[in-house]
């Protein structure tokens, strides 16, 4: 049985943003077909992990304006909606999915969205912002306060 990693997503009036949170994630599949199913699978760390979602609308077929990106952390993919307009959830189903969360990092709403950067092709522009770079480990930056003290 696989199991299904985090998901967050976010929505213009054309697209649907979707990340899925997965180190180092290998043997990456994700299928979308016209009708609104999306399908994902890898496998990390030597798990399976995989999910599948009935979105609320249709969608354009794969290929023409859907968009990958793999990082170090996540896989970021960019939906071309079939009609523009708001959709009020992701799914068809109002049922709740413990996995399927809010990107509040990307997240506009109607009235603010000609006012946000993200309309142009430029969608995966910061894709990985909350990746550390590997020249410091993972640490953060923290001051060394005895010397600010002056001590």
């Amino acid at each position: 049985m696989s199991r299904q990693p985090e998901v967050l997503w976010a929505q213009r009036s054309e697209k649907i943003y979707l990340t899925i949170s997965l180190p180092d994630a290998k043997d990456v599949e994700l299928k979308t077909e016209p009708k609104g199913l999306v399908t994902f699978s890898a496998v990390a760390h030597g798990e399976p992990f995989s999910f599948t979602l009935e979105l609320f609308d249709s969608i354009l077929p794969e290929g023409s304006k859907t968009k990958t990106k793999m990082g170090l952390r996540n896989i970021i993919c960019s939906i071309q909606k079939e009609k523009k307009g708001w959709w009020k959830r992701l799914l068809k189903s109002e049922e709740k999915h413990p996995y399927i969360k809010v990107d509040w990092n990307k997240w506009c709403d109607e009235d603010e969205e000609s006012e946000a950067s993200g309309d142009s092709d430029d969608d995966f522009d910061g894709a990985n912002e909350g990746d550390e770079s590997d020249e410091d480990d993972g640490m953060l930056y923290l001051p060394d306060l005895e010397k600010l003290r002056g001590k």
